[in-house]
């Protein structure tokens, strides 16, 4: 997810749901950009509003069709056993709101080895893919409230703690401490051998000696969900209603503003072969797919 340490004040502010069709959207779901701006969004569908707070959004290639975490409440960082994972497929047609259930208030999801893993407060969630079953909840010591999930080519997790200010690294089935003193860690994303950091409105990269080194900053919105676009550029969502693009040179461009409009971004996710990025609204409990252009 999401640095939301501010969210149960906005969401207090939010008094209804944008429910809009696949084919229609409101004129502040439109692409707000400078002159300057060199990519935009194209809207290409968006879900019936049956997701449950969608908070991040997972493209499983393989099998054609997007993981969901719905928290399924008001309070993001309640433990009810009201959570649950959806799955949508790439047409914009929901498959099914609950796929798996008896999950707290799931966020981040990643994917590795058959297995997706579900940032859920203070667990880690391991779902078998194939059987759509929990597999194990590890309870990982120290944790506040995780929140985005990255995963390695070996299959290292790595989840950030928000609220808690730090990230963790789970191997071999332990977790362990890996940043801690940040300002409210939330997206992470792996290129290769790099490490990326949502943190303090602005990216990072993950230095070897574990100090940061800041890509971009400015990222106001409480930055949320990040992805890799191609090389060294990204896209990155704020969860107030903001999706912003990276360029490689450190330059950012405003792809989308629907603060006006109470509708949420929260954690993206993308398509490399497409180009889609896929937004979860949150309270407005839709997905919207996006051609980056």
């Amino acid at each position: 997810m999401k640095n939301i340490s501010v969210l149960l004040l906005l969401a207090i502010a939010v008094t209804s749901c944008n429910n809009s069709s696949q084919t229609n959207t409101s004129q502040s779901d439109t692409t707000s950009a400078s002159d300057s701006t060199k990519h935009e969004l194209v809207l290409k569908w968006e879900t019936d509003s049956l997701l449950k707070v969608p908070e991040s959004v997972l493209l499983d290639k393989a099998n054609n069709v997007l993981y969901v975490s719905n928290i399924d409440g008001q309070d993001p960082w309640k433990a009810d056993g009201k959570g649950s994972i959806g799955k949508v497929g790439l047409d914009g047609k929901i498959i099914a709101t609950d796929w798996v259930s008896g999950l707290e208030s799931p966020k981040g999801l990643g994917m590795y080895n058959g297995k997706l893993y579900a940032a859920d407060l203070t667990n880690l969630v391991i779902i078998d893919i194939a059987s759509g079953k929990i597999e194990q909840k590890v309870a990982v010591a120290g944790s506040v409230g995780l929140n985005d999930i990255a995963i390695d080519s070996k299959g290292i997790v790595y989840v950030s703690d928000s609220p808690g200010k730090q990230v963790f690294r789970f191997e071999n089935g332990k977790a362990e401490l890996f940043l801690d003193k940040l300002n409210g860690p939330n997206g992470l994303f792996i290129n290769g051998d790099d490490i990326f950091v949502l943190d303090n409105q602005a990216m990072h990269k993950v230095n070897a000696d574990k100090t940061l080194t800041m890509i971009v900053d400015g990222l106001d919105g409480n930055a949320d969900g990040l992805e890799n676009v191609s090389g060294e550029d990204y896209i990155i969502s704020c969860w107030e209603g903001l999706i912003w693009y990276i360029n490689a040179d450190g330059t950012k461009e405003k792809l989308l503003d629907t603060k006006v409009a109470n509708k949420n971004t929260a954690d993206i996710g993308f398509d490399k072969e497409s180009k889609t990025v896929y937004v979860p609204t949150f309270f407005s409990n839709t997905i919207v797919a996006y051609e980056v252009k």
